[in-house]
């Protein structure tokens, strides 16, 4: 099996490293957050390759505690925005204030909103307007933004958590594709087992508080995303990564489901984000290169907000579940 070469000496070292300090992360964050160890694990994959992350799950279930503890953990600023429909542009990116210095002249000053952090979590992202959510896109793909025709550099590394509620929908504003595709993956935050509710009932009502010590500098984790991106990738994980993605497009090659049900297919961002995961969830798991197991189970999270269906599928009763277990078939 041929393999993508990689030019970084000493690699396995490094893997090692990385493996051992994720683990340490891992106790740290598990020991504050319980019962949501598949969730955890995927967050850790998403930062490490860089991207950003949507939670789909209803209240009370941890989901601020979770982004605060990560943060803390791997070392970053955070910052929350509580997102409304009278939340503003300049509410989350800053405004410039006009001043008056000592001598009596009047000049601009650039106050900076929420979103210079390298860690923000957007809570409800869609009850903000999609004037106030396009104002998070240019951040999330340029990690920059632009305020009175000035551009700002945000802080490294930048990503962006950003929290919905399924079950409430009035009053809400469904994210555009264009911003849904800025997302690397998206994943749905289940109720906790028997086992963990009951240690988080106990743990959560007495006056024990644990506090999740810091594991990584963010320099220490900008040098674990360009790690990923060195890892070494088989011709059998990228031919699955390109069948899998070019399966969800409707056309010659696609399964039925794929070109009776579906009306938005992914792009090529969604091959990018698989390959960089795949490889990440391999440096999680302790191992030096991924396989196609990993572009298997990853593959819901990275597409499952990447694709539509038509009328006819909810007609039906066909579910995107559905057409990517199809897709998956024989990888």
């Amino acid at each position: 099996m041929s393999e993508i070469a990689t030019a970084r000496p000493n690699i396995d070292k490094d893997l090692d490293d990385a493996t051992r300090r994720l683990k340490d992360a891992k106790r740290e964050i598990g020991s504050v957050i319980y019962g949501q160890e598949n969730v955890i694990d995927k967050i850790l994959i998403t930062i490490l390759s860089g991207g950003h992350v949507l939670l789909i799950g209803v209240p009370g279930l941890a989901k601020t505690l979770m982004v605060d503890t990560v943060a803390r953990v791997l070392g970053l600023d955070s910052s929350r925005i509580q997102c409304t429909p009278d939340l503003m542009p300049s509410d989350i990116l800053g405004s410039e204030v006009l001043e008056e210095d000592e001598d009596g002249k009047r000049h601009f000053r650039f106050i900076e909103g929420p979103v210079f952090t390298q860690f923000l979590m957007a809570d409800e992202i869609n009850r903000a307007s999609p004037r106030t959510q396009s104002a998070l896109l240019q951040a999330m793909q340029e990690k920059s933004v632009t305020v009175a025709g000035k551009p700002h550099a945000l802080p490294h590394p930048f990503h962006v958590l950003a929290t919905q509620n399924p079950i409430e929908q009035e009053g809400t504003y469904p994210l555009p594709e264009a911003q849904l595709d800025r997302f690397l993956m998206q994943i749905d935050v289940d109720y906790p087992g028997l086992a963990a509710e009951r240690e988080m009932l106990l743990a959560t009502t007495s006056n024990r508080r644990t506090e999740a010590k810091s594991v990584f500098e963010p320099a220490d984790l900008e040098d674990l995303q360009k790690l990923v991106r060195d890892m070494p990738v088989g011709e059998s994980v990228v031919e699955a990564i390109l069948t899998l993605v070019r399966r969800g497009r409707p056309g010659d090659g696609a399964p039925d489901l794929v070109n009776e049900y579906v009306a938005w297919a992914p792009g090529p961002r969604a091959a990018q984000s698989l390959m960089l995961a795949c490889r990440a969830r391999a440096l999680l798991d302790g191992r030096s290169a991924p396989s196609v197991d990993d572009v298997i189970d990853l593959a819901g999270p990275i597409l499952k907000h990447r694709m539509a269906l038509n009328y006819q599928a909810r007609a039906n009763g066909v579910t995107l579940w559905n057409v990517i277990d199809k897709m998956t078939e024989g990888l």
